[in-house]
């Protein structure tokens, strides 16, 4: 079985692969009645669109939406909502070599090995290409959770990571980099460049923050709130690691140093820190949902590595096209999609069980 789908009640399906006519995802359980448009979802896939900056892959994709089905007049019907995403600017030639060879560092073997046959140009559904998707079917998300608040931001690149205390969320946007320190910025333009001449890649750390989340979603052992989360941005292409509040950090902190102390406050208690990452037992506590999501330098470079053929003979192989010298940059809006998407399920889910 091919796994394409994800959620329980508000669930995506995503179809389509990198060098194909067109991809997209089809969402089902989406409350009714919601204003819906190609408009409203446009803006998410213009921040992901590749071609923007000499700091990403120069393939020019404009990634205009068509919504299919599930609208009438303008609202969703609560029917599956069909998103279409089309393709204009593939190069399969570019991929010849990598139909005899594999690729280091990408899923061509264990692709052959599950399948016994693949589609090489690109990568076809293992390719980042297929995130448009994702972030299409984020923006019909963030329309059932109203009430919360998504952002993301990269703090770091190449190693170097940003200063908090020069944090600026009105940043983001600012630069090419969707870093909220603008120092910080300045320096990665230095690094993902040297690595884009050098014909070889960097990785990232993308972190992302929800607020406005109430106290109640998630579930105790086999719907944790985190464990959804840490499967959404797991499964998102390259992301090699997933972090839920302090994460591996709060390995090497004491009991005292860990723990999220209370007061009384308005409506609720008044947390003093936010180690846990809005999430205790599974279940989101009312804090901030905090993640943070490591992103594998991309594996397409063009210095040669040694590698093999289908048929086991020695070889080596750097890979020709357009590539993104650092993936992990146009994985913000795709990093927020997801979060959208898990939240959206989960609030249905506490509505489903709680009222």
């Amino acid at each position: 079985m091919s796994v394409n789908s994800f959620g329980r009640l508000f669930r995506f399906t995503t179809w389509g692969e990198s060098h194909g006519p067109a991809l997209g995802a089809v969402v089902d359980g989406c409350p009714p009645g919601l204003e819906l448009s190609e408009g409203w979802i446009q803006p998410f896939l213009d921040a992901r669109r590749p071609g923007q900056s000499k700091f990403t892959t120069q393939r020019q994709e404009p990634d205009a939406v068509r919504i299919l089905s599930g609208v009438f007049e303008g609202r969703t019907t609560g029917t599956p909502i069909s998103l279409m995403i089309e393709n204009v600017d593939q190069r399969s030639k570019d991929y010849s070599d990598v139909a005899k060879a594999y690729r280091p560092g990408h899923a061509d073997y264990a692709y052959d090995a599950k399948y016994g046959f693949r589609d090489y140009r690109g990568g076809g559904r293992s390719s980042a290409r297929e995130t448009a998707a994702r972030v299409a079917a984020g923006a019909v998300a963030r329309l059932a959770v109203p009430e919360v608040a998504i952002l993301a931001w990269v703090s770091e690149i190449g190693g170097d990571a940003i200063d908090p205390a020069n944090f600026d969320a009105a940043e983001i946007r600012n630069n090419p980099f969707f870093c909220p320190d603008a120092s910080a910025a300045v320096r990665w333009e230095k690094i993902v460049d040297d690595a884009r001449l050098a014909g070889s890649s960097v990785g990232a750390v993308v972190e992302c923050m929800a607020t406005g989340v109430p106290a109640g979603w998630g579930a105790p052992l086999y719907g944790k709130l985190d464990a959804d989360l840490a499967s959404a941005m797991m499964g998102i292409n390259a992301v090699k690691g997933v972090e839920i509040g302090d994460g591996f950090a709060a390995a090497r902190l004491t009991g005292e140093q860990n723990a999220d102390p209370m007061r009384p406050g308005r409506g609720g208690p008044q947390f003093l820190a936010n180690h846990a990452g809005g999430i205790a037992g599974g279940i989101s506590t009312g804090q901030p949902v905090t993640v943070r999501v490591a992103f594998k330098p991309t594996s397409s470079i063009l210095t040669p590595q040694p590698t093999v053929t289908r048929e086991g003979e020695a070889t080596e192989m750097f890979t020709k096209g357009r590539h993104d010298p650092c993936v992990g940059i146009r994985g913000v809006p795709v990093v927020e999609a997801m979060m959208a998407l898990v939240l959206a399920d989960h609030k249905l889910l506490h509505r489903g069980q709680c009222g």
